[in-house]
């Protein structure tokens, strides 16, 4: 008898839980795709060279500006919460698209912390790189941003 209901009890809760995943399917985040380039994009307001730009939008972009490409696992909660939540700590972060906003100083820090994220390593994020393969920086290519990072961190002046 107590296996009985233990084992309705247990049933029940697996019921709950597959309703709840059910329902949730139906909840949707808003995307963070923009199509046009704002004036504040950091392209917009330092030289960002070609091949620096490439790697930007490769490995930093998704979580890093106000145009994420979404992969096809996005559209399947609770990932999709998941993923919203990190695009907007990565976007609180630094966004390359809302650069030219920053003040001179706040610019500056950032274009430092560039830099310093990729030389430690730290960024882009193993999670991230786990998925999206294209996204792995080699030596040569940290390289290639840290300097542009570095040298623009002491240049820099703000537009605004």
């Amino acid at each position: 008898m107590i296996t009985e209901i233990y084992f309705m009890k247990k049933k029940l809760a697996v019921y709950i839980v597959l309703t709840l995943l059910i329902v949730i399917q139906f909840i949707r985040s808003p995307k963070n795709e923009s199509t046009e380039l704002l004036a504040t994009d950091i392209t917009k307001v330092t030289e960002v060279p070609e091949g620096v730009q490439q790697l930007l939008k490769t490995a930093c972009y998704d979580c890093h500006s106000n145009n994420t490409i979404y992969p096809w696992y996005n559209n399947i909660q609770p990932v999709a919460f998941w993923l919203n939540r990190h695009v907007e700590e990565g976007k609180q972060k630094l966004n390359f698209s809302d650069f030219g906003s920053y003040n001179t100083k706040k610019a500056k820090h950032k274009l430092t912390e560039i830099a310093a994220v990729l030389e430690e390593d730290e960024m882009p994020l193993f999670s991230y790189t786990l998925i999206h393969q294209n996204a792995k920086l080699d030596e040569l290519q940290k390289k290639l941003i840290v300097v542009w990072a570095k040298n623009n961190a002491v240049t820099y002046t703000a537009a605004n």
